[in-house]
């Protein structure tokens, strides 16, 4: 199993491209179910949740031709289609539930594993079942599987969601495509990848507009035609780039990114202490010689402080100057790195949902362990300002959503290598 090596401290300099977006892609490459015709989906990110998406679609039956490089990929349906998403291919992503929707919308039946993911809360996919039940799905859960089915053409129906769940209004909003009749779900998630997926789907023919802040009209059309589309770029690597800057003293370019996009997480960085200039598609960030302290931050919903991002702040708070405050609002079990970065030196109190750190830690390199996706990376940001050498264990979480971390890292100044 593949491990890190960081020597530190190191200071970051230079420029990064961002890659595009895992979570704007997954939602695109499942919704290329609907389309009759050929689509081609540029700018993919080349981490593992894409790669398993891309072989969940080809066990469906479509034909998925990558290009050389690997960033776009052709997807054609096949008049032959199998219904059986696995649980060998939905375990370890999440998204795997969102092919769940276009096949009940196109083809009327699906057998769907219960999705895995990272172990960071119970994230219960009953939104995404009760939304498709109002739109006419029947199901049954037997041995881990959905086994769904509509009689004929879903029909168009008024939802509103409980709670804001990004997965449940993406399945919900890609199913009502094919729909008879008008749609209208509200309380959504409108985070930017769910308007990159929108967006992708307009291209194609389908009738979605945003009609409210979390109010999206959806009017069901008879097919969609063949397109070609860009995906966003990554705003969860970008913020993590900007960590990484602020928190070595470093001057970091970041290119390939609309900064307009993480407004909030660059307002709490200038807060922090760091210089910012942004421009159409750049970020160049100075990081303090002192971080400041930041009393409190709370995660939730978009266009409010991300979940993804918790864990990177949460290192950065460490090396401030005072006591800082994170409340965790969206899933109940995220802070499962805690305790690997207490290896390294930090002191964190956590209280229920509440993590209280205390500033000026002073890390020194250890042996850690990652246990999610985010929680991965910000162990190696902890080890970039760490003194000595850390190893990171369990890094195919970190491959799940960001390409080539290492050697981006590398390039900017980082002394990291993977080992095999």
């Amino acid at each position: 199993m593949d491990k890190f090596l960081v020597n530190g401290p190191c200071r970051i300099e230079g420029q990064v491209n961002i890659q595009g977006s895992k979570n704007a892609a997954l939602p695109i490459l499942a919704s290329t179910i609907l389309f009759d015709r050929p689509v081609i989906i540029k700018n993919l990110p080349r981490v593992r949740d894409i790669d398993t998406m891309l072989n969940l679609l080809k066990s469906l039956g479509l034909k998925v031709q990558l290009f050389k490089h690997k960033r776009t990929v052709r997807i054609s349906n096949n008049k032959k289609l199998k219904f059986l998403a696995s649980y060998s291919l939905v375990k370890t992503m999440r998204a795997g539930i969102l092919v769940l929707g276009p096949m009940i919308s196109k083809y009327h039946k699906s057998i769907t594993s219960l999705p895995g993911g990272c172990l960071i809360g119970a994230r219960p996919v009953n939104f995404h079942l009760n939304a498709l039940k109002k739109l006419g799905m029947k199901y049954e859960i037997k041995k881990g599987y959905i086994h769904a089915k509509s009689k004929g053409k879903l029909k168009g129906a008024k939802i509103k969601f409980p709670k804001i769940s990004v997965g449940a209004t993406e399945n919900s909003i890609i199913a009502a495509c094919l729909a008879k009749g008008e749609t209208i779900l509200k309380n959504c998630a409108i985070e930017p990848e769910i308007k990159d997926l929108t967006n992708f789907l307009i291209s194609g023919g389908a009738k979605i507009k945003w009609i409210g802040k979390r109010t999206c009209r959806i009017i069901g059309v008879d097919s969609l035609s063949g397109t070609e589309y860009s995906v966003m770029g990554d705003r969860i690597e970008t913020g993590t780039f900007c960590v990484a800057a602020t928190i070595t003293n470093g001057d970091l370019r970041i290119k390939n990114f609309n900064p307009k996009i993480i407004q909030t997480e660059i307002n709490i960085l200038k807060k922090i202490g760091a210089k910012i200039k942004t421009s159409k598609d750049e970020i160049h960030i100075m990081g303090p010689k002192n971080i400041k302290n930041i009393s409190s931050i709370t995660t939730k919903e978009y266009p409010n402080f991300p979940t993804d991002l918790q864990a990177q702040f949460m290192v950065l708070l460490c090396k401030a100057k005072g006591r800082s405050v994170i409340t965790e609002s969206i899933f109940e079990n995220r802070f499962m790195h805690v305790g690997e970065l207490r290896r390294l030196g930090a002191k964190i109190l956590i209280k229920e949902n509440k993590a209280i750190i205390e500033g000026n830690t002073k890390f020194v390199g250890a042996e850690l362990m990652s246990s999610d996706l985010r929680a991965s990376v910000a162990l190696v940001l902890a080890a970039i300002v760490s003194s000595g050498k850390s190893i990171i264990n369990r890094i195919y979480h970190l491959d799940r959503g960001y390409e080539n971390i290492e050697k981006k890292l590398q390039q900017i100044g980082v002394k990291i290598k993977r080992l095999t």
